[in-house]
């Protein structure tokens, strides 16, 4: 039986074309599991499942099933930053060290949130050994990122920041919440429960069976030129945490690499980089909105092979397209294939998600041709 078969889901009228591209990514052997939705203004318009989630192949997709998507996780973490900006907890504008004095060390000190959570911070990965379970120590990993020199001249570049990303926007968070929430609680809290949203910053174990099995990619990415800034970021034998288990990982909060949800939480969560609401309620002000979607940078980067525009933890849609024909298109990719936006031009919200990772760095073909398909229907 084909894996095709087992899709099931709902198009709103006119968006078979989307059911199409995604039976065909099933039957071109692309994927394992997958699961694709979409919202116009806050409308539900696809909603796609389908494939097994097990590592065996036996195992159906379920509505319920959540699966890592990565880095996909800094589009989530970029929204909670803003809801702290919202109430007067932060300002993009200030220092890093004007919540974390520890973080001014080696000319840190005048480093802005935005800067940092635009990858200008130069600190890509941990530069001194360590070893891959020490990513498990919250504190360890905050203390040797305060004490680091910047790989580069901060503030003059981006490079991408795979996993420090989550522990700097994550510190920044803790430090600035009135009850020193981790920016897991504060999502789980404040956004998701509230709305009944499936998405979790730091799963907890009782949910752990509805979990999706990860097809690693069988290729290495290709990441350019290799230099300082990329090897500290992929490439040590530490750049990656390890030997605690899938559990721990799981559970521990990577703020910008191991978020666990479906297509349909993530794309209702960027409802509020659209126009700051989950349904009827307003968590973000114009603001607060035109400031996290503000270009903080943009050129070629130091990690990633790409020319960039990003924005407060959100990638601009220009110049890759990525995400649509629409340059403001604010998204955000993972490791693998997962990708989420919002697209104010056209009230679109959209998320894909999968567990047969590609070794694609960004624009992997499979959400490609559904979002081609997507904005075919329009």
């Amino acid at each position: 039986m084909k894996e095709s078969t087992n899709i099931s889901g709902t198009t709103a009228n006119g968006f078979a074309p989307v059911r199409d591209a995604f039976v065909a990514n099933f039957t071109d052997g692309l994927e394992a599991g997958a699961g694709f939705c979409a919202y116009k203004d806050g409308e539900l318009i696809v909603d796609l499942i389908g494939g097994t989630r097990d590592r065996r192949g036996e195992a159906a997709w379920q509505d319920d099933t959540l699966v890592p998507v990565f880095s996909t996780t800094k589009a989530v973490a970029a929204l909670v930053i803003a809801w702290l900006v919202e109430q007067g907890r932060l300002d993009y504008k200030q220092t890093v060290a004007s919540l974390w004095p520890d973080f001014a060390q080696h000319g840190k000190g005048e480093l802005t949130i935005a800067q940092v959570l635009s990858h200008q911070g130069g600190l890509s990965g941990i530069t001194e050994p360590m070893q891959p379970e020490d990513w498990f120590d919250w504190d360890g990993i905050c203390a040797r990122l305060a004490a680091q020199k910047p790989i580069w001249p901060p503030g003059t570049k981006s490079g991408y920041h795979p996993l420090t990303f989550g522990f700097l926007a994550g510190e920044i968070v803790r430090l600035a919440d009135a009850q020193n929430r981790t920016l897991g609680t504060i999502l789980r809290e404040d956004i998701c429960a509230p709305h009944h949203i499936d998405f979790f910053i730091g799963t907890p174990v009782r949910e752990h069976e509805r979990c999706a099995d990860l097809h690693k990619p069988k290729a290495m990415a290709d990441f350019g030129d290799i230099n300082p800034a990329t090897q500290a970021a992929f490439l040590r034998p530490w750049s990656s945490p390890g030997r605690r288990g899938t559990e721990a990982w799981r559970t521990a909060e990577f703020a910008g690499a191991n978020g666990h949800g479906t297509a349909k939480s993530i794309a209702r969560l960027m409802q509020l980089a659209l126009d700051g609401c989950i349904g009827t309620a307003q968590y973000f002000s114009t603001a607060t909105l035109s400031a996290l979607s503000q270009e903080r940078i943009s050129g070629q980067d130091l990690v990633l092979p790409f020319d960039l525009s990003l924005a407060a933890g959100l990638m601009i849609n220009t110049p890759n397209h990525f995400y649509g024909p629409n340059p403001g298109t604010l998204g955000h990719s993972g490791w693998g294939g997962s990708c989420t936006f919002a697209d104010r031009d056209t009230g679109i919200t959209c998320a894909y998600v999968m567990n047969k990772q590609s070794h694609a760095l960004l624009g992997d073909a499979r959400p490609s041709r559904l979002i081609a398909a997507l904005y075919g229907c329009l």
